[in-house]
Formats: C-alpha cells, sequence, structure tokens
C-alpha cells in the first residue's frame, strides 16, 4: 500500500469509484474519528465489516486482491491485541475476573476487553484504508482536492508526481547495484548505496520541479483536463457510511 495502487476498470467504474474521492476521504476520517470515543470492541468490528463489504460489493474490488491489500497490516492488529492481553496492567490487579492462567501469566477478562478493543480498532483503520485505496484512483484524488478542496495545484500535483515515483526508487537501487558489481564492487547492501540513491532522487526532484516551472503551476488559474462535479453518488456514499457510524455508536 505505500506505492501507487493499479485501479482496474471494475473498480473505477463502481459506485465507490465514481464517487468524489473527497466524499470517502472525509467519510473515512469521520469514522476513524468515531472510533475515538468508544473502547468496546464491537464498533470498530461492525465498521471492517461494513467497509469489507463495501468494497466488495460497492467498489467491485476482488477478494483476493482485498485480501492481499490489508492481511499483512492485518497480522499488526493482531500483535497489538496479542500484546495487550498479555502485558495489561488489569492482569496484576487481583480485583480482576480471571479468564484463565498460562503457566505464571495470569489473563483476565478486563484485559481481553481492552485488547479486542485495540486490536477491533487497528482492524477497522486497516479495513478502511484498504477500500479507499483499492477504490480511488491518486490522479482522480489529487484532481478532487484542487477542483472541490480548493488545494493549490502546485502543492497536490507535486505530491502525487512523488507519489508515483515511489516505485522508480527500487530501479533506482537495482541500477546503482548492478553499477557496483561492474566496478567489482560488492553488489550487496553498503551505506553508499542510500548516498548514491539520494543523489537520484534530488535529481529526480529537480527534474520535476523544472517541469512544473515550465508548465506555469501555480502562475494564475488553470484549465481543467478531468473535470470533477457533485453528483447523487456523492450524497448516497455519505449518508450511508455516516448512517452506518451512527448505528455501529448506538447499538
Amino acid at each position: 500500500m505505500l506505492t501507487p495502487a493499479d485501479i482496474g476498470v471494475a473498480q473505477a467504474g463502481s459506485l465507490l469509484g465514481q464517487t468524489s474521492p473527497l466524499v470517502k476521504l472525509g467519510l473515512a476520517l469521520a469514522w476513524l474519528i468515531g472510533l475515538l470515543f468508544t473502547l468496546d470492541p464491537g464498533p470498530p468490528a461492525i465498521l471492517a465489516l461494513a467497509a469489507i463489504l463495501a468494497g466488495l460489493t460497492l467498489g467491485g474490488i476482488p477478494p483476493s486482491r482485498l485480501a492481499q491489500a490489508f492481511a499483512p497490516l492485518s497480522a499488526v492488529a493482531l500483535g497489538v491485541g496479542l500484546a495487550n492481553l498479555l502485558f495489561s496492567a488489569s492482569n496484576a490487579d487481583p480485583a480482576a475476573t480471571e479468564l484463565a492462567r498460562v503457566g505464571p501469566l495470569r489473563l483476565t477478562t478486563e484485559a481481553a476487553l481492552i485488547a479486542g478493543g485495540l486490536a477491533a480498532r487497528v482492524f477497522a483503520i486497516v479495513s478502511v484504508g484498504a477500500v479507499f485505496a483499492q477504490t480511488t484512483d491518486p490522479a482522480r484524488l489529487v484532481d478532487a482536492l484542487v477542483q472541490q478542496g480548493r488545494a493549490p495545484a502546485r502543492f497536490a500535483y507535486g505530491a502525487l508526481a512523488a507519489y508515483q515515483a515511489l516505485p522508480r526508487l527500487a530501479d533506482d537501487l537495482a541500477t546503482i547495484r548492478q553499477a557496483r558489481r561492474i566496478r567489482g564492487l560488492r553488489g550487496g547492501w553498503h551505506p553508499r548505496l542510500f548516498v548514491s540513491l539520494l543523489v537520484r532522487a534530488i535529481r529526480h526532484a529537480d527534474q520535476l520541479a523544472l517541469a512544473m516551472d515550465a508548465r506555469a503551476f501555480g502562475s494564475g488559474p488553470r484549465s481543467t483536463f478531468r473535470p470533477i462535479s457533485w453528483g447523487w453518488r456523492d450524497l448516497a456514499v455519505g449518508a450511508g457510511g455516516l448512517a452506518v457510524l451512527g448505528a455501529a455508536l448506538l447499538r
């Protein structure tokens, strides 16, 4: 998820794919803020399930691709829950209800509830982020920020170019390592690799700045190649997402 995701035709043409990225971003932030007001594992579990179902049905995401997107970070959620279960201060509280004993380790019901709540919250964040990334084209997101969010075009498109240049760093690293082998140096890891990679990154950034200056970014009003306007999809997705959030918190 650190590199630009390739949005398929099914995802781009789906209800979530055609919804304004600003609506999805605002809805994701509203869900995450709502999770701050509860430690109960129920609401984040409901939101995570709702995000997954929305991605599969309304977003057109293949199940295998969705699983591949958030499976690694789901392990982090399990690790957070396990760590809080084992090392919670409630385990040492004599007044806490004992749930189980593993050798000298005492596990309590209170620690299990806290661990479950934190794990469910992390899993909800991962699910929402995965669905957002798999249904949102980065270029469309930046277009929405500029046209609907009134963000500065120079900053927004510069950030997009930097984001899309991330895969180039891997190619640059491979080129640098091959060049070292040709010169008879070790092709493995070496601190000088990072210096060379930094130099190439600065050169790419300098080329990007020159290209943006040549296209007069930031000099005044610009025409729009991909116009984005508000529509019924934005209202439907926004209202539905807020309704799910309210139902999860007030259940």
